[in-house]
């Protein structure tokens, strides 16, 4: 159920709610702006359980060197998540936000530690898998092939950094994902399909879906830890 087409009835004393979180970046000349929410969004939406619409802004300042990005930082999205959980648990008794951008961790840290600290059960949960490459490579090429191919240009994909994540991200942080990758992407689309993202997608759906059926939150606030 999306509750923005739902009515209040039909809300009260809901068990659990899902809520995507994404972001607004560069994904390269080839990816859209929106890939990370309509991942987010997408995986969320499948679970077959109430969910909101995404919060589409996030935490990417690293991708501010690219044209398009809109981010509002670590301390604002941590803010907005404070206050989404607040009020969407006086009428939800679980909460877990989905999350599709892995600059948004230390916001999400954050928001779900306060949130249990106030004994609101609320975790978050990350859309990803074993092995994927870092960004607007091959994993995110096919994920958006099978999500959204309208919006994907596989004629400007070329690779970028290939190096490993933990190898950039030194560099990263001190300036952005621009020193690193000039063309924004730190992976290779090469050999994306659309069937890799559909198997790739119904692989973190039973992620989310088993997560939520074990209901264990570390320390942190993460969900099938």
């Amino acid at each position: 159920m999306e509750v923005s087409r739902a009515r209040s009835v039909d809300c009260a004393d809901t068990p659990l709610l899902l809520v995507p979180v994404g972001a607004l970046e560069q994904h390269g000349p080839h990816l859209p702006l929106g890939t990370d929410t309509t991942v987010a969004t997408t995986v969320a939406g499948r679970a077959g359980l109430p969910v909101t619409p995404p919060i589409a802004f996030g935490a990417s300042g690293e991708h501010e060197g690219f044209p398009g990005t809109v981010s509002i930082g670590t301390e604002a999205l941590a803010a907005v998540l404070v206050e989404a959980g607040r009020s969407a648990c006086r009428w939800a008794r679980r909460l877990v936000f989905v999350n599709g951008h892995g600059g948004n961790l230390p916001a999400l840290v954050a928001a779900t530690t306060l949130l249990r600290a106030e004994s609101r059960d609320v975790a978050w949960h990350s859309c990803g898998v074993p092995g994927a490459d870092a960004h607007a490579g091959r994993h995110e090429t096919s994920l958006m092939l099978a999500l959204a191919p309208d919006d994907v240009r596989p004629d400007l994909a070329v690779a970028g950094n290939t190096a490993p994540l933990a190898e950039l991200m030194p560099s990263i942080r001190e300036g952005s994902v621009a020193a690193v990758s000039p063309n924004g992407v730190l992976g290779d689309p090469a050999g994306a399909a659309a069937a890799e993202g559909a198997e790739t997608t119904s692989v973190m759906v039973a992620a989310l879906l088993d997560a939520i059926d074990d209901w264990r939150v570390d320390e942190r606030g993460r969900l099938g830890a």
